[in-house]
Parts: C-alpha cells; structure tokens; sequence
C-alpha cells in the first residue's frame, strides 16, 4: 500500500505552486513535509487526498492511478491545523461519525471510540457538546475523528499547533508507534525542524513549492543534500557566509580564518553553521572568536537567541539560559567551525559537519 507521486504539478494561473515532485511514501514510516508557512506543504497534501487535481503528473496508490478520482471513492483522512466538528453532536458521536457512515456494528464503534479517545485524552468529555471544549481539546476531537477511521492514507496538517506543551510532547512520542503499528501511508506536515527530528522516520523538505531533499530524517539533518535543505532544516537560521580554502585554512573575505581538514580542494564555497554552534561562551578548545555588534536579543526562559553582525555577514547565536545583550553592544561570541557544512558554487554539500569530503 504505497502512495506514489510521479512527475506531479500545480499551476494557479500562470504561476507555479507545485513543481513537477517525485516521491514515494510507504507504509509502516512516518513520512514528514518539513518546510516554512506557504512551501507548499498544504497544497502537496491536497494532491495526495484528491481534494485537487494536478496540473501535470498522476498519483498512484497501491499501483493504480488514483490521479482522477474523487475524494469521496478514496479511502483518506486528514486532520488540519484549524479543527472542524460537528456542532450538534457530542464528542462520542463526532468520533463515531465516519463508523456509522461505513455501518460498522455499534460493538466495534464504541470500541474505536473509546480506544481513541483514550490516546488524544478525552475520555471524560465524550458526553459534552464541542462548544463546551477549549480550543486544544476540540482539536483532539477533530483527530480522534480521523483516526478512528482507520483509512489506507492519513494525511496530518500541523495537527498539534494548537494544543498545550505537555500533550504536545506525549502525541509527538505516541504517534509514530502508533502508525507503525498500522499498513498505512501516513504523512505529517510541520514548519519545525525540531519537531521532525523528535518524531524520525522520513522527511521531505520543500521550499518555494519544491521538495529539495527526502529521506531518513536524521541523515537530512546530518548530512543534507544542498544549501536549500540545509536551512530549511535549521530554527534559527543557518548561519550562512562565502569563504575561501586555501592551504588547509579557510577564510572569510574580511579576515576571520580558521584550520580545516576536509579533503576539500582550495577553492571557493558557501559555509553553513547551526545557531547552536555559535556561543556567548567558550565550549570547546577548538572555538574560534567572533567579535560582532549585537541587532536583536531574544530572551526566553530557558534559551536566548542573539543577532549579530560580523565580517559583514548577519549571524545568530542559540544557547542555554538567559544572556542579556542590548541591542548595539559590541561583544565576543564563539563557534566551534568543526560543525561547519560546505556547499560548492551549485549549493550541493561538499563536506558535512566533523566529516570529511562527501562522495
């Protein structure tokens, strides 16, 4: 039971949405678009669930080409950001809806019920009305509803944005174990890259209505094909700057230089460097100093993000705990340049990380 999109599109007018995408989502993984609001993720979504069709390119499902069937003669699921309930049936009956559609024995509605109302928490409320939930409880209902069907393809669009912290956490544990359970096609739109990562399986990053990388979530982050992956795997941005490799140094252009053993040829490349690679602090022997004019500070109870500038280039600094620059204060940060990812003049990575040259 296999979804597969060959060569799909989609134009709105002149402009492209969608450019022409290949993949295939299988079942038994928890298949993630990972990208920023308007990527495309949403749209991607729709082709998959027949709710739109292609401008070009066909879907298959289980080897048959499903591209102009209507949604209603698919057997799909999907759970948006902005919950949808039924306002006149309890929280019991909103759930069941879809069993009773498919005149499934009351025995096993009630079972379903109650085993997914469990899971999302509700357990206690299935007698109430959904204007008698919080926001975060209604979207619980929402989900129970499209899980309890149990369809071949559950699509998942930012499911969890508007629940509280905690359960957040406990769904984000608790739903890749539950799909692997399960011969179904599953696939997961975020914009945040943490949370692809917490949840595994396999990511499809898109940006600007592209896919630009799929595969293990944890090698997309690792070792990520090109630039464009790269960012769209990093919250706060990447750290981005041209650099030179000379003689087993590399170098910005107004100076700043540090050691390298890569394997890369001298040349010219792009330097990527995660937000939490670059510290108010020394962390390790190998740290270099970067001496930047503080732009923005963001404090937040447990982390701070800092925005400075540097040898003409914007950086950003991601750490534990709160320090407090100000806005205009000259000061010195450090970063530890063995995290660096190189990118050659097409933006395709060229060495990752502590790792050597990428073959």
């Amino acid at each position: 039971m296999t979804l597969e999109l060959k060569n799909v599109g989609k134009m709105l007018g002149a402009q492209t949405i969608i450019y022409p995408t290949n993949l295939v989502l299988e079942p038994g993984r928890f298949n993630i678009l990972l990208g920023t609001t308007l990527a495309g993720k949403t749209t991607l979504m729709t082709l998959m669930a027949g709710l739109e069709r292609p401008t070009e390119g066909t879907v298959w499902f289980n080897d048959r080409d499903v591209t102009h069937d209507a949604v209603q003669k698919r057997n799909v699921s999907m759970v948006y950001q902005q919950f949808i309930n039924y306002p006149n049936f309890t929280v019991f009956e909103n759930i069941a809806s879809p069993l009773r559609v498919a005149r499934m024995p009351e025995q096993e509605i009630r079972a379903r019920v109650t085993e997914m109302a469990e899971l999302l928490r509700i357990s206690t409320m299935l007698d109430r009305n959904p204007d008698e939930l919080s926001g975060g409880q209604q979207q619980r209902c929402a989900m129970a509803r499209a899980l309890v069907k149990d369809s071949d393809l559950i699509l998942l669009d930012e499911p969890l944005a508007n629940l509280d912290f905690k359960l957040r956490e406990e769904l984000r544990d608790e739903l890749p174990r539950l799909f692997a359970r399960r011969d179904r096609v599953v696939v997961y739109a975020t914009t945040e890259p943490t949370e692809a990562l917490l949840l595994g399986g396999w990511t499809a990053t898109m940006a600007q209505g592209r896919v630009t990388d799929f595969g293990p979530t944890e090698r997309l982050y690792r070792h990520p094909l090109n630039l464009t992956t790269a960012r769209v795997f990093s919250e706060p941005p990447m750290n981005v700057a041209e650099v030179r490799i000379e003689q087993g140094r590399c170098s910005l252009t107004d100076g700043l230089s540090w050691s390298i053993d890569n394997g890369l040829p001298d040349g010219s490349y792009t330097m990527g460097l995660r937000p939490h690679h670059v510290l108010p602090r020394p962390d390790t022997p190998s740290d270099i100093e970067i001496q930047g004019r503080v732009t923005v500070a963001e404090l937040g109870g447990a982390e701070s993000i800092i925005h400075f500038d540097a040898y003409g280039n914007s950086w950003v600094s991601l750490s534990h705990g709160v320090h407090p620059f100000a806005a205009g204060e000259l000061t010195t940060f450090h970063a530890d340049m063995s995290h660096c990812f190189y990118f050659d003049d097409t933006g395709r990575l060229v060495a990752s990380g502590k790792q050597r040259e990428v073959r």
